[in-house]
């Protein structure tokens, strides 16, 4: 989010997009296996890659040590969310670097940055498996205020991937706030959604109700990993959360750095999983 924005006269729009299937099994009703995840909250790196490379990869064995499979890092963590220098970096050489980190602590992991792609910049993510490879890759759809749009680029369409048997997709930040990206993932048999994320005072409103609302909603377990402390003229809300399908809260952080770790539920009571799609009754407004 951009601070000082005036969210109700800035002009934002919903951009809709293709989900781009990349998997070929059918929806999923529940989990096959308990799935354990992770995030960390932590503060920015602000343009400082040693301490970037360093917070990963102590993050990173800590969470393998754990018996995490999956951990995720906040919004443009490489180099920092409010940087004045926006150094971006080509997606390709940064997913080896990643690959390997991953492969070596036999842990997943999923963080933001900064894309350079025919001399275009992108708010992009990675999602890394515990084997190196590289799962997804996603540029943010909602740019969120006059200074991401002014940075960035605008992706065109949210890819979903295969992590532990079930359909996964990658959101950033404001990307959570938009039901309909929510729903369409739901539609398309997604029941996890990663989401590194930057949020800021004073929108404490996102992590407290706006994202268990989806989760319950939608159906959709939710990882929503941010920063703490301040960058620049920023002030981070913190307070990442996991939260489960059925929009039960399973962790979150206060306002100190903190890593968080959940076990997803191999199995929801359907009784307490949204029947909205399936119920939904469109009628005119008159």
């Amino acid at each position: 989010m951009e601070p000082g924005s005036d969210a109700g006269n800035s002009g934002f729009f919903l951009v809709k997009i293709p989900i781009l299937d990349g998997t070929t099994h059918p929806p999923f009703e529940g989990n096959p296996l308990p799935m354990k995840i992770a995030l960390t909250q932590l503060h920015s790196p602000a343009g400082d890659q040693a301490i970037a490379m360093s917070s990963l990869r102590t993050a990173l064995r800590t969470a393998a040590a754990a018996g995490v499979g999956m951990l995720v890092l906040p919004e443009l963590f490489l180099p920092g969310y409010n940087v004045p220098d926006m150094a971006a970096v080509p997606a390709p050489p940064l997913a080896a670097e990643l690959g390997a980190l991953a492969r070596q602590a036999g842990c997943g992991l999923t963080l933001g940055f900064a894309e350079a792609s025919d001399g275009v910049r992108y708010n992009a993510a990675l999602a890394i498996g515990a084997d190196g490879a590289l799962l997804c890759h996603y540029r943010k759809v909602q740019l969120y205020g006059p200074r991401e749009r002014r940075l960035f680029q605008p992706g065109s369409a949210i890819p979903t991937f295969d992590l532990w048997g079930q359909k996964a997709a990658l959101l950033i930040c404001y990307d959570i706030e938009f039901a309909p990206h929510v729903a369409a993932l739901a539609a398309a048999g997604v029941t996890l959604i990663l989401v590194p994320t930057a949020n800021m005072l004073p929108y404490t409103h996102v992590a407290r109700v706006t994202v268990p609302a989806m989760a319950a909603n939608h159906g959709v377990a939710i990882v929503y990993a941010n920063y703490c402390g301040s960058e620049g003229d920023l002030v981070y809300s913190a307070e990442s959360l996991i939260v489960g399908r059925d929009g039960v809260v399973l962790a979150q952080a206060g306002q100190d750095p903190a890593l968080l770790m959940a076990s997803l539920p191999a199995q929801y009571d359907p009784a307490l999983l949204s029947t909205q799609r399936a119920d939904y009754c469109p009628v005119p407004v008159t």
